[in-house]
């Protein structure tokens, strides 16, 4: 089987950063409490009956631990796994080799699953269903189907936009689970966490600065954590202290609400440009020569959350609470549902 197919997209020294950081048991998670006390009880119960786990869909924003939670339940299961993701399944083939390389019980863990190509995910129909494989044999009058068993196995697919899933195959999941960005006391944990497998002396108030301006990501939290302690090598300082935590997120032009540039530049962009919206999501990505999808899928999400954005049918719309935080006067920004500001 190529070894592409079962290939990470993202980049091999981040990677790396984060697998040494990643959490190997459900016990050793933090946040997300709802979704690691249900997966406890689905794999109890899987394992108590010598059963394979039921089919997982993870879905939220990028950076909450989906890809973690794919290795836990694996390790939990006491099974192999496999990764890949749906961009590099181009061809129906490339998945059909995968699933007759698995090992019973094993896990499939296919990251970005929305992004399968149609072809491709009807493959997955009986495979999930029926843990068989359809295949063509021959061309032309002479062609014929013929159904390959598969080996039992648990697929766990990950994505940040799980509308986007084909509903024959979002209905194959047995258990599906949303991620929600973490409360700054569970950050303030997994930093506190990070910093004593990297041997970083990071003090209680620093660990607390870097979780409040993580956006509520782990990811993110985990690479402040690792530039804030390059700061500190630069100065020649010990210890991680507030001080010295304050000055490499601000060197790193991210504030205090976890806003970096392009944050900023996206809301400047509504309120100069747009007199603050309404303003549609391709006629902002123009503006700021971004791509529509990092918009919607990376940045909208936290903007959304913390109320520095709205959503709306006609398009995005700044709020007061963001053009006060950017040092705006309130007046000319439309804010169409102050409650929620």
């Amino acid at each position: 089987m190529p070894e592409h197919l079962l290939a990470a997209t993202r980049d091999p020294g981040e990677a790396r950063f984060e697998e040494s950081l990643r959490p190997r048991r459900l016990n050793d998670y933090i946040g997300q409490e709802k979704v690691t006390a249900n997966l406890a009880v689905f794999i109890a119960a899987a394992l108590a009956r010598a059963e394979t786990l039921d089919h997982v869909l993870l879905f939220g924003p990028p950076g909450l631990g989906k890809t973690t939670l794919a290795h836990i339940i694996a390790a939990e299961m006491g099974v192999s796994i496999q990764i890949t993701s749906g961009p590099v399944l181009e061809r129906a083939g490339d998945l059909a080799a995968i699933l007759t390389n698995l090992e019973a019980g094993s896990v499939l863990f296919v990251d970005e699953i929305h992004r399968l190509a149609p072809a491709v995910a009807e493959i997955f129909y009986p495979a999930l269903e029926d843990f068989s494989l359809d295949l063509v044999v021959g061309s032309g009058p002479a062609a014929r189907t013929m159904r390959l068993a598969l080996p039992r196995f648990t697929l766990v697919g990950a994505t940040t936009r799980a509308g986007l899933l084909p509903p024959p195959l979002r209905d194959r999941f047995g258990i599906v689970h949303r991620l929600d960005f973490y409360e700054a006391g569970a950050l303030t944990s997994i930093v506190m966490r990070s910093a004593a497998l990297l041997d970083a002396d990071l003090g209680d108030g620093a660990a607390a600065e870097i979780a409040r301006r993580s956006r509520g990501t782990p990811r993110i939290a985990n690479r402040l954590l690792r530039r804030v302690r390059d700061f500190a090598h630069a100065r020649n300082v010990p210890d991680v202290d507030l001080e010295t935590a304050r000055f490499g997120l601000e060197r790193l032009e991210v504030d205090g609400f976890g806003l970096d540039e392009l944050d900023r530049r996206l809301l400047v962009t509504l309120i100069e440009q747009y007199g603050g919206g309404p303003v549609g999501l391709k006629a902002l990505a123009a503006s700021l020569g971004e791509d529509q999808g990092t918009l919607e899928d990376i940045y909208e999400p936290y903007l959304l959350q913390t109320g520095f954005l709205q959503r709306t049918p006609r398009g995005r719309v700044v709020t007061e609470k963001a053009k006060r935080h950017l040092g705006y006067p309130a007046s000319g920004v439309r804010n169409l549902f102050p409650e929620e500001a």
